[in-house]
């Protein structure tokens, strides 16, 4: 466990970022192809151009976001500094929702891919070993799971270029005649509009992945995060259209639709035979898995990040010297073992809460873009998606998340029965004060009768709430009026835990504050009886060294200390202040 003087990972690199993500969006070529096809029939590859479209909408989208706020957290962080922790919170249960569907499909998967090549091989067992074969190794750190990511997504791209170029090889001497066929069949749905509407929603499942660079943030070296966008982009645009237009090439629509499962494979066996299908299935076997250390990875990422935000319970926080939160693993790890046991195996279920989970954070980022964009205009950020772009990207994906429900309506179902008890316990974390409040009083007013066993519950509620609301909060402040230090109280008073504020003013030696703002602290101070204001006035420079030491003295971690928006001229980025928080 943590140690006095604990090892600092290492940063990742372009490479290394680049793979832990990669592995799961590459890895949708294995499926969404088939997918498409299934709806749109031929024209499956104009479908997942369209998706490879919308993605390039959303690399500027995300570039903004996390350029604005580089800390972990995605969906989650910028909702946390845009809006209030309730609403973050309900886009970290989707995000969690989705990790925990892909880590259980995909290792499931894998092993079914493996059982093809072993038929004697338990698929069950098998795939509970590949969940804590990534458990262990993301528990040995970062930089230690970033190596095998890397192995792992260079043989994918080797395999697909193969793919692709033999497939190219195979067309030269055999002809476009299947293909020919192919595109004068009926269309599934009916008109090649439905065909394309359906085919693109479909097809949208295969950018999952594309939103966990997001959550591992601050684990990368600078200007590496876009980097990871382009090059999952470039992935995406590449291989999955080019795939689905080999495969109405090669192959009848019917043999597509029997092979949904392995369409790889099958195009290999009818490629390069049985060899070329099994260098795809060890292939598919490994990216699945790669797959898997993505959720393990990105969710780790963001439930520090929340208990960080003591949204969740403090003893998660607990690291190894390498850097890693083996108590998050072990948790999500169980999570994902007991939905797995729940379902037998049977995971069709399980896409649905994976489908609309994706989704609807996706949404969530262009929504937090817009919130952004207007509640914290004034921060600097490297580039800028404009509205109407992240209007089109949105209007896209809630497209993509209306045909998905139209074409699985119990999909729908599926999704609210994981959704809403995962909202509900984030809920009862969120508000553990009011309740155990509440349960002081059920204890004194039903025990009364046993004296002995009230006070000692009394007494251990009482402790627990103590301990809850001691926690010190601190907002600095440039002198601002009553109208913006209300909000502040407001926000606090929502959102945290605590019966704790400083307001700190840091002045040049030649200023001082005036005795209206001091009396506005005082007016405060009386309106809100539950929180008790201090205020601090010293000498010196805002910035991170300030910060660092302030955390340092006072013992108040730097996410629990607030700022308003920096203006154009304030000299350094809101990830030099080491997670202070962005309130007003």
């Amino acid at each position: 466990m943590r140690t006095d003087t604990p090892v600092h990972p290492r940063k990742l690199g372009q490479l290394p970022a680049t793979a832990i993500c990669g592995n799961d969006i590459t890895s949708s070529c294995l499926y969404v192809s088939a997918l498409t096809i299934g709806y749109a029939g031929p024209w499956a590859f104009i479908a997942l151009l369209l998706v490879a479209g919308v993605l390039f909408l959303y690399r500027r989208i995300y570039g903004e976001v996390v350029g604005a706020l580089p800390l972990n957290g995605g969906a989650y962080n910028v909702l946390l500094n845009t809006t209030n922790k309730t609403n973050a919170s309900i886009a970290a249960c989707l995000t969690i929702l989705s990790y925990m569907a892909t880590a259980v499909i995909s290792s499931s998967e894998a092993m079914h891919y493996l059982h093809s090549l072993f038929h004697g091989l338990p698929v069950m067992t098998a795939t509970i070993v590949v969940l804590t074969i990534f458990l262990l190794l993301t528990i040995g750190g970062i930089g230690e799971s970033s190596i095998v990511a890397v192995v792992i997504f260079i043989l994918h791209l080797s395999s697909m270029a193969f793919l692709l170029i033999a497939g190219g090889w195979y067309l030269m001497h055999h002809g476009l005649e299947q293909a020919q066929l192919n595109f004068q069949a009926p269309l599934p749905a009916g008109s090649i509009g439905m065909a394309l509407f359906f085919g693109f929603s479909t097809a949208m499942l295969g950018v999952s992945g594309f939103e966990s660079s997001a959550n591992f943030v601050e684990e990368q070296q600078a200007g590496v995060f876009p980097k990871t966008l382009r090059n999952m982009w470039m992935a995406v645009t590449i291989i999955n259209p080019l795939m689905a237009l080999l495969a109405v090439s090669v192959l009848p629509l019917t043999l597509v639709e029997q092979h949904q499962e392995a369409l790889l494979s099958r195009m290999g066996q009818e490629i390069g035979g049985g060899t070329l299908a099994t260098i795809i299935s060890v292939d598919a076997v490994l990216v699945l898995c790669g797959a898997v250390l993505t959720s393990f990875v990105g969710v780790s990422g963001l439930v520090k990040r929340m208990t960080l935000d003591r949204v969740l319970p403090q003893f998660l926080l607990k690291e190894t010297k390498r850097g890693s939160s083996p108590r998050i693993l072990i948790l999500f790890f169980l999570l994902c073992l007991s939905v797995l046991l729940i379902t037998a195996g049977e995971l069709a279920a399980l896409a649905g809460v994976y489908t609309i989970s994706f989704l609807i954070v996706m949404a969530f980022f262009a929504f937090g873009n817009f919130l952004l964009k207007i509640k914290r205009a004034r921060l600097p950020r490297p580039e800028s998606a404009t509205p109407f772009v992240v209007f089109i990207a949105l209007m896209a994906v809630l497209i993509a998340l209306y045909g998905n429900v139209k074409l699985h309506p119990e999909h729908l179902v599926v999704f609210l029965q994981y959704f809403i008890p995962t909202a509900l316990i984030i809920f009862i974390f969120l508000k553990r004060n009011v309740i155990l409040e509440y349960l002081v009083v059920v204890v004194s007013s039903f025990l009364d009768s046993m004296q002995a066993v009230a006070k000692l519950s009394r007494m251990r509620i009482n402790r627990t709430l103590r301990k809850l609301t001691d926690q010190e909060f601190v907002y600095f402040t440039k002198g601002d009026d009553i109208a913006v230090l209300n909000r502040v109280m407001m926000y606090v008073e929502e959102n945290e835990i605590t019966k704790k504020l400083r307001i700190v003013n840091v002045q040049q030696a030649d200023q001082s504050l005036s005795e209206s703002f001091c009396q506005d602290i005082k007016v405060l101070d009386r309106a809100y009886p539950e929180i008790h204001i201090e205020l601090v006035q010293m000498k010196g420079v805002f910035g991170p060294e300030l910060v660092d030491r302030l955390s340092r003295e006072w013992n108040i971690p730097t996410n629990f200390m607030f700022i308003g928006s920096p203006g154009d001229h304030f000299p350094y980025r809101v990830a030099d202040l080491g997670g202070v928080r962005l309130i007003i």
